[in-house]
């Protein structure tokens, strides 16, 4: 089931993705001529909202959100993990609060027309409830597997064949050479 989803926000990603650019391209060429297409701009930006979401759920799933961990990475793994675990529940309660606010946007937002589209602008404030929703059940995903395997939320703790981490690896070399 889980691939299937995978797939099928990939699929909708490169779609809104490939409207975009359709969209923009056939909105430029057509004022370019002399007949513009109005509404395609708008849409383009409605397709970009919601492409931002899935674009931002891919990586969380991928775990390549982009992250300053420096003197993170240089803990040692129980302290890296503990902080990992501490940052999980603040996005996770950071998502629940942009999904709140968005709910409420959306509702504000039914009976307002988006652009010359003829559209209500609630189908692309939809994109922020709809998106935090969407991460944050990923997030809870890698936060369960997390605990549940003793590893990293965010960050892929490469393991040796031994089944060492690199932060227990040092340590036994460090306990036996005593060179830092």
């Amino acid at each position: 089931m889980s691939a299937i989803v995978i797939r099928l926000e990939d699929a909708i990603g490169r779609l809104l993705l490939a409207a975009v650019v359709v969209l923009v391209f056939t909105g430029a060429l057509s004022r370019f001529v002399g007949h513009p297409i109005i509404w395609s701009v708008d849409m383009a930006q409605a397709a970009f909202v919601w492409l931002c979401f899935f674009g931002a759920l891919k990586a969380m799933r991928r775990k390549a959100h982009i992250g300053v961990d420096y003197f993170v990475a240089k803990l040692p793994f129980p302290a890296r993990r503990a902080i990992e675990l501490l940052l999980s529940v603040v996005v996770l309660a950071f998502l629940a609060t942009m999904g709140w606010f968005g709910i409420q946007l959306t509702l504000l937002n039914t009976a307002r027309i988006f652009g010359d589209s003829g559209i209500s602008y609630a189908w692309v404030t939809a994109a922020v409830p709809a998106g935090c929703l969407a991460l944050a059940l990923v997030l809870l995903a890698q936060l369960v597997r997390a605990i549940r395997s003793g590893g990293l939320v965010y960050s892929p703790e490469p393991r040796s064949d031994a089944g060492e981490t690199p932060d227990e690896r040092h340590a036994a070399s460090v306990r036996t050479t005593g060179e830092l």
